[in-house]
């Protein structure tokens, strides 16, 4: 089995040596004959030291220019050549025992991918009534989080990778699709919970209470217009760092 692992970065040039040493040592602790992988990290036209570290740390770079998470996805996901993908953002960092569990659920032939739940060390008590809201919801309706996002390749492809009309959320549209292609061939999608991804909480830090309020209720009041253009989007595209 050869996984690859894409991690999309725009100006992470703080914490993209942090995200692949986390990688690194996870890779190491699962080590075994048969189990083979590769690091691609794609340069979201960053204007820093990102892709710099990531080579000088041994990842392949891919380069795509347009700032759109999906596209960086997707791009990442092209230059693979596994025949597993696992997406994991820049400011997270896996676990050896994440990953004993997402090669646990490959080996066993039962499912097309998985996401997983989160932790948020260094969160304000607001952002951590969030992210407990967010697992209730992604568990139940079994919704990945863009920060974790593992699936077989050949689904993927199939189903047409990330949307790239979609500047957030698009982990949402790809889980209900991978779960569609998943029942059609006997297999399941699942939320790992044993093992939560370390995942930063910079963007708490960065913006007010009031400014991620304001964004949020945008997505609530015309979600599939906000989704689609970039300009109302600031949390993710203003490059506040």
């Amino acid at each position: 089995m050869h996984l690859s692992i894409i991690i999309p970065a725009y100006n992470e040039e703080q914490l993209i040596t942090h995200c692949l040493s986390a990688v690194a040592e996870s890779l190491s602790a699962n080590a075994r004959p048969d189990f083979t992988h590769e690091i691609i990290v794609v340069d979201n036209n960053s204007a820093d030291k990102t892709a710099e570290l990531a080579r000088q740390s041994g990842a392949h770079v891919v380069f795509e220019p347009i700032n759109q998470i999906s596209r960086a996805r997707n791009a990442g996901a092209a230059a693979a050549k596994g025949d597993w993908l696992l997406f994991v953002d820049a400011d997270s960092l896996l676990n050896p025992g994440m990953v004993a569990d997402i090669l646990a659920h490959i080996d066993s032939g039962r499912y097309v991918g998985c996401g997983s739940l989160m932790e948020m060390p260094e969160s304000p008590w607001w952002g951590t009534v969030i992210l407990k809201i967010w697992s209730i919801v992604s568990v139940t309706f079994v919704w990945a989080s863009g920060a974790l996002v593992v699936c077989r390749t050949d689904a993927f492809r199939e189903i047409g990778g990330f949307d790239q009309d979609l500047y957030a959320a698009d982990e949402i549209y790809l889980s209900n699709l991978l779960k569609q292609w998943g029942r059609k061939h006997g297999l399941k999608f699942t939320i790992l919970k044993r093992h939560p991804l370390i995942t930063s909480a910079r963007k708490l830090r960065l913006y007010s209470g009031m400014e991620i309020a304001k964004q949020f209720l945008k997505l609530t009041c015309s979600p599939r217009k906000a989704l689609k253009n970039r300009n109302k989007l600031p949390v993710w595209y203003d490059g506040r760092r």
